[in-house]
């Protein structure tokens, strides 16, 4: 073979070897909506026969580093030590027991925070609350928020 030949031959590898990989790929989508993707990420609900579900399910996160020692909208000053949290739409004051679903591991925090309000569901949790329900390295977590009767 010809040092000609085998150039074509891989300029042709160059050509085709892409095209036979997006052929393969399935048909690209218009862009999806947040909520979309929230519905696609969320796990698999699993009930037990004859168990009510309670409260809702939503996704996870904790609060930034840059937030210590910061007002929260309550006007408590923000302690990353205290099991607090931020909800976009539940009251300040309320009492919530958060149960990360991978784990079932379960805290109970004080909303007294606002989040942005996002196209999914979300609750902020300080990071003693994360690290109690294990998620502080992950960063995220499906948790179920069931708010408590005080």
């Amino acid at each position: 073979m010809s040092r000609t030949s085998s150039m074509r031959g891989l300029a042709l590898l160059a050509v085709v070897g892409p095209l036979m990989l997006l052929s393969a790929a399935p048909p690209l989508r218009a862009q999806e909506s947040g909520a979309a993707e929230a519905d696609r990420m969320a796990p698999a609900e699993s009930a037990t026969v004859g168990e009510p579900e309670e409260g809702s399910v939503c996704r996870a996160f904790y609060y930034a580093k840059r937030f210590n020692g910061r007002r929260t909208s309550s006007g408590a000053i923000y302690r990353p030590e205290r099991r607090t949290a931020a909800h976009p739409s539940l009251p300040l004051g309320t009492r919530v027991r958060v149960v990360n679903i991978a784990n079932d591991r379960s805290v109970v925090v004080t909303v007294n925070d606002r989040c942005r309000k996002r196209s999914f569901d979300v609750i902020d949790l300080s990071r003693a609350a994360a690290r109690e329900l294990r998620f502080l390295r992950g960063g995220t977590a499906w948790v179920r928020v069931i708010p408590l009767d005080d």
